[in-house]
């Protein structure tokens, strides 16, 4: 009762607009007080805050943003989308398509889902636009394409489900990237399914030469080098996913210092913008900790694995109850402050069912790419939004088909794990 008490506090804490980090901490402190009282509180508080941030893969996610932000201040996005449009673009709806594929690239050296769909809201839709695209088909892709970020390395999703889970963080990255271009696939398939359905959606662009093409690809071949280097050394066993990181935000930073865009004022924003974001998610971190220990010790999270292995229903379908589950809080809350709130809570059930928790990981982290799309709070939605100015109605009816393609795509992956785990399985 007294966990139901503190869920639900905590869930009007972020109603009203908290911090998900602060509310977690206040609730989890709440908590504790009426477990235990003054005692239990000072003990938690004394040693919480170390062990929250002592974690040596936590050096992850500051290099990795300081990475982003080196990569988006190099103007790589706007490169991306030509090159991907020069191979692609006389195709049907081939600039739609040149953006899953520009989306996929941004999202393999960003990890951001929201700076992924407003870089290419600023590069790719006025270029859709330009040749006569549906505003809506234009606007419904770059949404869908920013999500990309959350699957395919360095992704920060990722990296926050490994620690929450204590899985290990390098083969969930490189499980990412079979599902990533899976899911860039779909999307350029949805893409051109609309179009063959109703051509006037999007007129086919002009040709390219071959001389073109290849031009456009020593534009961007730093950056896929970069890219193949950080998770060729995850993946060989060269480097630990920490120390990548550190390379991989060293060699973004030397990229933009050749294209001309370092200097010191530049310099400092990037290192303020990925130490804000690292703040924050540190201080997430610390409140689940907090929260967690809160839920330990009422033991909740064993009620609940004996209450649903007395279920009499199959395995597979509890797993689909538990992802419809996700992609509903995907319609209402933060992906972030889902993966902190459900993952100490619903990992216990799925590894007592026999699945594996990277395999899970990549599906929860596809349903949450689900709920950066969906009303009422879709984030890229907004973000396309305030970029061009077009209605969030507009924008959502654009996205949809794209949710049905990617729910369909979620199945598949449930149902056959191998397509997930067959590349990490390969890892040195």
């Amino acid at each position: 009762m007294l966990a139901l008490l503190i869920t639900a506090f905590l869930l009007l804490l972020l109603a009203i607009g908290a911090p998900v980090g602060f509310a977690l901490a206040i609730a989890g402190t709440a908590g504790l007080y009426l477990k235990g009282g003054v005692g239990m509180v000072l003990g938690v508080l004394e040693t919480t805050p170390l062990s929250a941030a002592s974690s040596y893969e936590l050096v992850t996610i500051p290099m990795f943003l300081l990475m982003a932000q080196f990569v988006i201040l190099s103007g790589v996005a706007d490169d991306l989308f030509k090159a991907a449009a020069a191979w692609v673009g006389r195709v049907p709806g081939g600039l739609g398509m040149a953006t899953a594929v520009a989306g996929a690239g941004f999202g393999a050296i960003s990890g951001s889902s929201t700076a992924a769909a407003a870089t290419l809201s600023a590069t790719s839709i006025p270029a859709m636009l330009s040749h006569r695209y549906e505003p809506k088909l234009a606007c419904g892709v770059v949404a869908i394409s920013g999500t990309l970020a959350m699957l395919i390395p360095p992704s920060v999703a990722m990296i926050l489900y490994g620690l929450i889970a204590d899985v290990n963080i390098g083969q969930l990255l490189i499980a990412g990237i079979v599902p990533g271009m899976l899911v860039t696939l779909t999307i350029a398939l949805t893409v051109l399914l609309l179009v063959l359905l109703r051509p006037d959606r999007a007129p086919s662009g002009r040709r390219y030469t071959w001389g073109e093409k290849f031009a456009s690809l020593r534009v961007v071949g730093p950056m896929v080098s970069l890219f193949m280097v950080v998770t060729g050394v995850i993946y060989l066993g060269v480097a630990t996913p920490t120390e990548a990181s550190a390379l991989g935000a060293f060699g973004a930073f030397v990229l933009a210092a050749l294209a001309g865009r370092v200097t010191w004022r530049t310099t400092l924003v990037s290192l303020l913008h990925a130490a804000r974001t690292s703040c924050m998610i540190v201080m997430i971190i610390l409140g689940a900790h907090v929260f967690g220990y809160f839920v330990t010790m009422t033991q909740a999270t064993q009620d609940l694995v004996a209450a649903v292995s007395a279920l009499d229903l199959s395995r597979w379908t509890i797993l689909a109850l538990l992802l419809a589950i996700y992609i509903i809080l995907g319609c209402f809350m933060d992906q972030v402050a889902i993966l902190i709130l459900t993952v100490p809570i619903v990992l216990p059930i799925v590894k007592t069912l026999g699945f594996d928790p990277v395999w899970f990981g990549v599906l929860v982290i596809l349903t949450a790419e689900i709920g950066m799309v969906t009303p009422p709070l879709g984030l890229n939605v907004f973000v396309v939004a305030r970029y061009t100015g077009r209605a969030l109605g507009e924008i959502f009816s654009g996205v949809f088909p794209h949710v049905v393609a990617h729910v369909v795509l979620l199945a598949i992956l449930a149902a056959f794990p191998q397509i997930i785990l067959w590349l990490p399985s390969t890892m040195q």
